[in-house]
């Protein structure tokens, strides 16, 4: 009873906070960023860790900076998903565009459901969006959270623009009862797997480590095209997102050969901007 009344509360607070213009909000993001990297420090080891086993040919000085830039993002990541209670669709297709809409026409005009693939960087709830730019259904896969009554409303925002929210456990069930349908779905393939033992391992940011083969997996069972959502952080609340083919046709590859694929395309995206990656994530928790 005391968590229901609290998390109406909270949901409360978020609504009228997501009122509030973006000027404003940053504003807030300025003030939370010092909550997170100073006063104490929001999981400041797991980050500080997670980066210097990722970069080792680093200087402290360069993965302290990583480090700084890291927090400000995460703070404005934030409120981000905040502001997008009340986002409207006009204000959400300024904030995060797609640059290839074709690559994707090309496929269904084929007749070609498509899986698609990215990771826990920039703002991956903006992914959401795609639902606008796409005639067909747009699934987009989540892992349930415990609160379900938290979980049921930010369901509600995430599946605001015409997305279908599938749970990780029910994915290749909806998909496969769906298959006459032409649809995308969308997976952030960067989580940590609840055994150490139940995944195929590689190397990731020069780490040993376990991976999903959902995507994979589904991809093979649907015969559909795997593409990755390159992720662009354009300015402060602005994105964009190229599609990039990794597989048009799964038969053709070798076992795990699709799997190696995207989390190499992930590592490329992070190396190249590693500040918009997920470090406060236990990415590595095997290892320890």
């Amino acid at each position: 009873m005391v968590q229901k009344v609290f998390t109406r509360v909270l949901i409360g607070a978020l609504y009228l906070l997501s009122l509030l213009p973006f000027h404003l909000l940053y504003q807030l993001s300025d003030f939370i960023f010092l909550l997170l990297y100073k006063f104490p420090g929001y999981r400041k080891k797991v980050v500080q860790k997670n980066l210097k086993n990722s970069f080792p040919s680093k200087t402290n000085d360069e993965l302290g900076k990583i480090e700084k830039e890291f927090y400000h993002f995460l703070a404005d990541l934030m409120i981000e998903s905040v502001k997008l209670i009340t986002t409207s669709r006009v204000q959400a297709l300024k904030h995060f565009k797609i640059e290839n809409m074709d690559l994707l026409e090309g496929y269904f005009a084929q007749g070609k459901s498509i899986i698609a693939v990215s990771g826990h960087y920039g703002n991956w709830e903006m992914m959401n969006i795609l639902a606008l730019d796409v005639k067909y259904q747009t699934n987009v896969v989540y892992k349930p959270l415990t609160n379900t009554l938290f979980d049921s409303f930010w369901n509600r925002v995430r599946s605001k623009f015409g997305a279908t929210l599938v749970p990780m456990s029910k994915v290749l069930r909806h998909i496969a009862s769906n298959r006459k349908n032409l649809s995308i779905t969308l997976l952030v393939s960067d989580q940590t797997p609840s055994s150490p033992d139940a995944q195929f391992y590689t190397q990731f940011l020069n780490q040993h480590t376990p991976v999903f083969t959902g995507v994979e997996k589904i991809a093979r069972s649907m015969n559909s095209p795997v593409v990755f959502c390159d992720i662009t952080v354009i300015k402060r609340g602005y994105y964009s997102c190229k599609f990039v083919t990794i597989a048009e046709d799964p038969s053709a590859f070798a076992e795990n050969e699709i799997t190696l694929a995207h989390v190499a395309y992930l590592e490329g995206m992070i190396n190249r901007n590693p500040q918009y990656w997920l470090w406060s994530h236990n990415r590595w928790k095997f290892n320890q």
